[in-house]
């Protein structure tokens, strides 16, 4: 044990209404001593002092708890912040810590903590109203003031070493970005964000079944703290940051540690952690206390084994569950359920799961400025569609999160499987643009789950993993996103995995022209989702004169659209074949399948080399949306543009001109070396992206990076000649 919480005193000088200590279902601190005695503070002391010298501990946390700690008044807290100091600090290095309303903190008292190294935490639920709705005295009397006091004491230089933060309680109704500021205004060293204690059998308030309020508002908080570049650590996303990258959360509310804490009461009872008291009456007892039993005997207790059990005690849902290293089920209260104990999901499951996955999608801070200004030139080199890339493969591994309630236990634990094996396998085959397509339905309910097992699948016979993995054919046919179609006889719904290609497997056909290797996706269920129809399967005449088209427009990319071309070559993976268009040319791209590109094929080397980079800007400008407003999602502004006889909504006026620049400058360019008509179209595109530029500048529509994307791209044309 490493962290020691002693309730030094039963009381509180507040009664707020979600006080887990008073409110919730345990109720022994009616049965205990209001303070804890100088004889229960020495044996206490002791035995955390044995403790430590036994395991040779280099420090060892006592947080001093109530009720409420500064109840005991200045010579009692003396006494006993001599006797911890003196023993404990006599064989290993100590944290002391407070944790308190503040309302009885003043300079005296404060001075007392400095003196003795304590960092005081202060519970504070937000602005004035937020913590009005639980904060209060028993006759109803705001308490806000008075802390807000404390908290200027603990602000000042004098006191500043003995502040340690401040704890707020989550309350929904609250307005999570004026709680977020009001708390930032204490200028705390950290902040701990704590979900309302509750379980099974008591729920949290305001939630519902599968609903995720909790999530929605801590993740307000989150893109808000992110955008203010992390000001102040918070606890919770620290925590969470740390597991996505394989730490120690260092808190017992998320990740797989070990519980490394026990609480003292004040008559010496040793205890589980406090936010047992939520589960029934009697939850946190262990039947020993510092005078019958050592630390080591209450870790031997087989309520402590089990919580220092880490993922091997979890439920079996919990186990099976693809963020289960992240959150690690949930804080151990959190758990209960009548019946069934503690062997259950954590009441915050959906939460917990949705702010996870949401967390894993990268937010605005996590596209790097440089690539962002290089993107908002126009242009995007390799570097810039590999950041792209990347955070795309992060927010389709999200929507498979989200979506593993739908989809089979067994063919999760298989993928999570394959992922530690050969995680670039799996990268890989989540890469492909139409899982997303496909993940994107199926949480919308348009689609069912069985494209998951080909997904699977596939990723198994990239990594050379054996396998036998159930499916659902299509006409006696099953699709392997990246590597091709797989046909099966009439009833089989197993594919045999192992070394090699599957039986039956026709590849996906590929071109590779310079630098551009493409799939040609001809067959995949889910390849249709452009406002044009997909080909058929292509035949080998069809892939040869779509190999024969791509290697003679590559070096007109190259030579028109250098500044885009390289960045195209490694982000374009797929080209769907459209139907042809006996009037025009025909191409487009979806918002939901980042990396392809529909066309219908043309003679005209010049004209599809246009499409490739035409399309492929709408491409990227829709991967940075997915990370970035460029535009406020509440304007309703339509922008007039030349290349539409309506006037468009901002966002879509924005891609217009994305694509546009582009275009004209491929003109520019051919203009320049002397090309008939060229020069017309590049005034053309060139009017219609400037004039469309400077409506949406005065549309008002644009946000902050949406006015400076917007700069970047006025500026690119300011460059050209003419």
């Amino acid at each position: 044990m490493r962290q020691f919480v002693l309730k030094v005193h039963e009381l509180c000088n507040l009664a707020c209404d979600h006080c887990y200590v008073y409110e919730h279902a345990d109720q022994t601190w009616r049965d205990r001593p209001a303070i804890m005695s100088a004889a229960v503070a020495q044996r206490t002391a002791a035995r955390i002092a044995e403790h430590a010298a036994r395991h040779r501990l280099p420090a060892v946390g006592v947080v001093l708890h109530g009720g409420e700690p500064l109840l005991l008044g200045r010579e009692r807290l003396r006494e006993m912040l001599t006797e911890l100091r003196s023993t404990v600090g006599a064989v290993t290095a100590l944290d002391l810590r407070m944790q308190t309303n503040g309302i009885r903190l003043d300079e005296p008292m404060a001075e007392l903590l400095l003196e003795f190294g304590v960092r005081a935490g202060v519970s504070l639920d937000g602005d004035r109203a937020a913590n009005d709705r639980h904060r209060l005295y028993r006759n109803g009397a705001s308490s806000h003031e008075r802390t807000l006091r404390g908290l200027a004491l603990l602000r000042s230089p004098r006191f500043r070493d003995a502040y340690a933060g401040i704890l707020c309680t989550v309350d929904v109704r609250n307005d999570p970005i004026a709680v977020y500021e009001a708390l930032l205004a204490q200028e705390p060293p950290r902040i701990d964000l704590l979900l309302p204690h509750a379980t099974w059998d008591q729920p949290p308030p305001f939630s519902s079944a599968g609903g995720t309020p909790y999530a929605g508002w801590l993740l307000k908080v989150y893109r808000r703290w992110l955008s203010d570049g992390r000001p102040v650590p918070i606890r919770l996303f620290d925590a969470l940051h740390a597991t996505a990258d394989g730490r120690d959360s260092g808190v017992e509310s998320v990740g797989a540690d070990r519980g490394e804490l026990a609480v003292v009461e004040t008559d010496g009872s040793w205890e589980q952690p406090d936010s047992m008291k939520t589960a029934f009456h009697g939850a946190a007892a262990t039947g020993l206390t510092v005078f019958s039993a050592s630390a080591d005997e209450l870790v031997a207790t087989p309520v402590m084994r089990r919580r220092q059990s880490g993922l091997a005690g979890l439920s079996p849902t919990c186990r099976a569950c693809p963020v289960v290293a992240r959150c690690g089920g949930g804080l151990f209260a959190h758990r209960f359920r009548t019946g069934s104990g503690f062997d259950n999901p954590s009441v915050y499951c959906s939460d917990l799961k949705g702010l996870i996955t949401a967390m894993a999608t990268p937010g605005p801070s996590e596209l790097p400025r440089s690539v962002f200004d290089e993107l908002a030139s126009g242009g995007g080199g390799a570097d810039a569609v590999a950041h792209l890339t990347a955070t795309q493969e992060a927010i389709t591994r999200s929507l498979l999160v989200a979506a593993a309630d739908r989809l089979p236990e067994a063919t999760w634990s298989l993928l999570g499987e394959i992922d530690e094996q050969d995680p670039a396998a799996v990268r890989r085959v989540l890469a492909h643009p139409f899982v997303r397509a496909w993940a994107v339905r199926l949480l919308g309910g348009h689609d069912g789950p069985e494209r998951f097992a080909d997904v699977v699948a596939a990723a198994a016979v990239v990594a050379g993993v054996d396998a036998r993995i159930t499916v659902t054919p299509r006409d006696g046919r099953v699709h392997l996103p990246t590597i091709g179609v797989v046909t099966v006889p009439p009833g089989v719904t197993e594919l045999v995995i192992g070394a090699g290609e599957p039986a039956g497997l026709t590849p996906t056909p590929s071109v590779t022209a310079g630098d551009l290797t493409v799939r040609l996706e001809d067959a995949d269920p889910y390849r249709d989702c452009h406002d044009w129809p997909a080909t058929g399967t292509l035949t080998a005449a069809e892939r040869l004169a779509w190999a024969g088209g791509l290697r003679a427009a590559w070096p007109s990319v190259l030579r028109d659209a250098p500044d885009q071309a390289y960045g195209l070559a490694a982000g374009l993976t797929t080209i769907t074949p459209l139907a042809a268009d006996p009037v025009t040319l025909r191409s487009a791209t979806s918002r939901q399948a980042y990396g392809a590109l529909g066309i219908a094929l043309t003679p005209d080397p010049a004209a599809l080399a246009v499409m490739l980079v035409h399309e492929f800007q709408h491409t990227k400008l829709g991967a940075v949306l997915d990370l970035i407003d460029l535009v406020d999602p509440g304007s309703d502004v339509r922008v007039t543009v030349g290349w539409r006889p309506d006037p468009r909504p901002a966002e879509q006026a924005l891609q217009g001109v994305y694509a546009h620049l582009t275009v004209a400058d491929m003109w520019r360019r051919r203009a320049g070396r002397g090309e008939p008509g060229a020069e017309g179209h590049h005034l053309m595109y060139r009017t219609w992206t400037t004039d469309a530029i400077g409506h949406l500048s005065a549309s008002g529509a644009l946000t902050t990076a949406g006015r400076r994307f917007v700069d970047g791209l006025a500026a690119t044309i300011g460059e050209w000649p003419g």
